[in-house]
């Protein structure tokens, strides 16, 4: 039986993404000229001016291929506004894959149900082992990742899991499955503070096509799982799309967009960011259905910058390295550094799939380099952890 939909799956439904994807297909330059005056930086020595939060539509305007042909000033006001509310600190984490067993079937996805690809589950003393290593290069952030088995990553497995490494980690997120209410709970008392779950595509159509069996296949269910970690008590709530997988990659973007104001107006105690993973090569031999350039990559990271000042923008080592170099300095304030997507990837490396190919292979040190020198701060741990898991007394 699939979950019946949640505030945000009623919230969308009365937004007409096609007519919104129109309007950024047919934007003019005299409407892309007009927005970017509103926007623009203040100039040298003086404020930005103030402006009110844009809306759905004018996100629009600026994912238009008009507002590509001005990425240079889109760029430019994108990274002032990434500045002035950021500063220049960038937060550093790490994924940490406890398993790639599966029992959901995603079309695009290395670790689906059936490919014949070597699986492994990591017990909790490998999990711990691998904590250590990545806490070793300096991490203090870590995203627990796992594909969908709800018996072999239990509800009762990741309490254990994040009981053991929280003494590691002041600030830990999980990739997993969905959960009910109770599991969440249950997460967030033994030290759980983030929920990453990517959406992946917002076109109901297009999901249904590309998860064709398992937990992962119920739309509404997935989309209403942040409604559910927030009530919790999660303090942190990562959403995505993967672009590459619905054919209108504007269209999700704008449906991102709205899922993020959504959430960020609901759930004003927690922190929600954002995530545009292009598909990379996986076991799947999943091919894109359209190829989104670095260009328009780009482009959507300084509009969803513009639209969601306040939003973190994180972006993965799936992208090669001068790509997330540019984009720090744009948009993006959370990246990942010197991931491994196989479990036990960090100790034993080779000896599971892993979930997708990565494109930036450099260590942590090395990238932690890059942001010195490029005038940033790296920041492997925030000063105080959103929730204060330690028991009592």
């Amino acid at each position: 039986m699939s979950a019946p939909p949640g505030l945000f799956a009623r919230e969308l439904a009365g937004v007409d993404l096609p007519a919104l994807s129109a309007r950024s297909r047919d934007a003019t330059p005299a409407q892309v000229d007009a927005l970017l005056r509103r926007i623009a930086p203040g100039g040298a020595g003086r404020p930005a001016p103030a402006r009110a939060q844009l809306g759905l539509a004018e996100l629009a305007v600026l994912l238009s291929p008009a507002a590509g042909e001005r990425l240079e000033e889109l760029a430019l006001a994108a990274r002032e506004t990434t500045l002035r509310r950021f500063g220049r600190a960038v937060r550093l984490f790490a994924p940490l894959y406890v398993s790639n067993e599966c029992l959901s079937s995603c079309t695009y996805c290395g670790f689906a149900r059936g490919l014949p690809v070597a699986r492994r589950t990591l017990d909790v003393d490998e999990v711990e082992a691998e904590g250590r290593l990545l806490a070793a290069r300096g991490f203090r952030h870590l995203l627990l990742v796992a594909g969908e088995h709800r018996v072999e990553v239990s509800a009762d497995y990741l309490v254990a899991v994040v009981e053991r490494l929280r003494p590691l980690f002041p600030s830990l997120s999980i990739e997993t499955q969905t959960w009910s209410d109770d599991t969440y709970a249950r997460l967030v008392r033994a030290g759980l503070e983030g929920v990453v779950h990517y959406q992946e595509t917002y076109d109901r159509a297009r999901y249904a096509q590309v998860h064709v069996a398992g937990w992962k296949r119920d739309y509404d269910r997935r989309l209403s799982s942040f409604e559910r970690a927030a009530a919790a008590g999660a303090r942190r709530l990562g959403i995505g799309a993967l672009l590459g997988l619905a054919p209108d990659w504007r269209a999700d973007v704008l449906a991102l967009g709205a899922h993020a104001a959504f959430l960020t107006r609901r759930y004003w105690r927690t922190e929600v960011s954002v995530a545009l993973p292009r598909i990379k090569p996986s076991a799947s031999d999943f091919p894109p259905v359209v190829v989104v350039s670095d260009a328009e990559f780009t482009q959507a990271h300084a509009a969803l910058r513009l639209f969601g000042p306040d939003l973190a923008l994180s972006l993965s080592t799936r992208e090669p390295a001068p790509i997330r170099d540019g984009l720090v300095r744009i948009a993006v304030t959370t990246m990942s550094a010197g991931s491994s997507t196989e479990p036990g990837g960090y100790s034993t490396p080779g000896t599971a799939q892993e979930q997708f190919s990565i494109s930036d292979e450099r260590p942590p040190a090395e990238v932690a380099a890059m942001l010195v020198e490029a005038g940033y701060e790296p920041v492997w741990k925030d000063a105080f952890p959103l929730v204060d898991a330690s028991p009592a007394g």
